[in-house]
């Protein structure tokens, strides 16, 4: 079946005020030769030629499943290990204080745009070398596209994704496969049983029964406007501890959002107390 090759403003428009309106994320006039390339392999596996019939199944109610898949399909998730590691220095420093001053409690962290995981087992890797098994601590890792988190979930990656991770570190925390496996690599159960992955909508987050420590919001305030953008930093502040901190792109400014926010480093902000 012949798929349009193109699709029309008033399509894309159609799927923009859809995806903003299921997510918030607003993809603006740039986006269009990207939602006409992503969508058109989907239309050829459900045999309809026309963005027109692909847009009505997306107003349909009744479509729940492909709805999700829709998302999924639409979101971007550009994330490796220990990206901007100056976050990762920061997060050492911060984990190697808790420990000192209340070396009882538990030490949580969420990754909210966790995309495949690489954020969340950066995340756990640094943890478990400051604590050890001698301090609980745990990692979770949220996102609105759930193909990727069934990737975060399984913890098995190509092994040249593992450019970025210090070699103490994969090599206490990662075994490399072998056979059938060979060219990629899987997290040692023990640290994947400290991280855990769940579908969040950051729009409309979840009530978590605890606060954390610690949050990274990196490299996703991007894809929203403004007015959205504020109102994702109000719902995860929900979440942090005072005097937790929370950590956004470098790329990105979240300066006068929150008068409790004091900024410490580039991207790096701390709730008072």
């Amino acid at each position: 079946m012949q798929v349009s090759s193109s699709i029309s403003e008033q399509s894309f428009r159609q799927v923009r005020d859809w995806l903003y309106q299921r997510s918030g994320i607003f993809l603006n006039d740039t986006k269009r030769s990207l939602v006409c390339g992503r969508l058109q392999k989907r239309m050829r596996e459900l045999e309809l030629a026309s963005f027109e019939q692909y847009i009505r199944v997306l107003l349909n109610p009744a479509e729940q499943l492909e709805h999700e898949l829709a998302v999924n399909i639409l979101t971007t998730n550009e994330t490796y290990f220990f990206r901007e590691e100056k976050h990762f220095r920061f997060l050492e420093k911060v984990a190697a204080g808790h420990k000192t001053t209340t070396p009882a409690a538990p030490f949580q962290v969420w990754s909210a745009a966790a995309s495949t995981g690489q954020e969340a087992y950066s995340v756990a890797m640094v943890l478990a070398q400051q604590f050890g098994g001698y301090q609980p601590w745990s990692v979770v890792g949220t996102d609105i596209n759930t193909a990727v988190l069934c990737t975060a979930r399984q913890a098995i990656y190509p092994i040249e994704a593992s450019r970025k991770i210090p070699q103490d570190l994969l090599k206490a925390y990662a075994l490399k496969g072998k056979g059938k496996d060979e060219g990629w690599f899987k997290f040692r159960p023990e640290l994947c049983q400290k991280v855990s992955f769940e579908p969040l909508n950051l729009m409309e987050p979840k009530q978590f029964n605890y606060r954390f420590d610690l949050i990274l919001l990196r490299n996703v305030l991007i894809y929203f406007e403004l007015e959205d953008k504020q109102k994702i930093v109000r719902n995860v502040l929900k979440f942090l501890k005072p005097g937790g901190y929370l950590l956004v792109g470098h790329s990105e400014s979240i300066h006068g959002y929150d008068d409790r926010l004091q900024q410490i480093q580039p991207a790096c902000y701390r709730l008072k107390a």
